[in-house]
């Protein structure tokens, strides 16, 4: 199972890193005006679960970032011959961070749009029998203290169906 979970979270951060990528997207939704008051960058993704203090602790954390991790495997066989088909529920956990309050929620909503935009985009057969039927749901968290000063997150949730031999 967990081959699974880092097989699909290895094709999202494909996706999410690739010449259609969340950066690409991110820029196409930048406007002159924008990019001064709440310019987030480039957006770096990995796959990876872990906290944003941890993060910080064992490297130097460039925001904004988007990790990415399998958060539930379910093998519910809807094909009955093979070794797994069902559902993988997969997360871009999206973070940014601002030394003041001023722009970084807005620049967070910029970033998740970026991820979402890739998701919407790439509906359909991933190949290796991966495939994604669309759908998705973003969660905003307050902001905390870390990261430049102030960080908030905002959560992306989707399914990915997998179907093995």
């Amino acid at each position: 199972m967990a081959r699974i979970g880092s097989m699909v979270a290895a094709q999202v951060v494909r996706l999410l890193t690739g010449p259609n990528g969340a950066n690409l997207r991110l820029t196409s939704l930048r406007t002159a005006a924008e990019a001064s008051a709440m310019d987030p960058g480039a957006l770096e993704v990995r796959a990876q679960n872990a906290p944003a203090d941890l993060v910080e602790r064992g490297e130097i954390a460039r925001y904004p970032m988007v990790l990415v991790y399998c958060e539930k495997v379910n093998n519910n066989l809807v094909e009955k011959f093979r070794t797994f088909s069902g559902m993988v529920s997969m997360a871009a956990e999206v973070r940014h961070s601002k030394d003041r309050l001023q722009g970084l929620q807005d620049g967070l909503e910029l970033c998740a749009d970026a991820v979402t935009q890739v998701l919407d985009s790439n509906r359909g057969d991933w190949g290796s029998g991966i495939y994604y039927a669309g759908g998705y749901q973003v969660t905003y968290g307050p902001v905390k203290h870390g990261g430049q000063n102030y960080l908030q997150t905002a959560k992306v949730t989707f399914e990915i169906g997998v179907s093995l031999s």
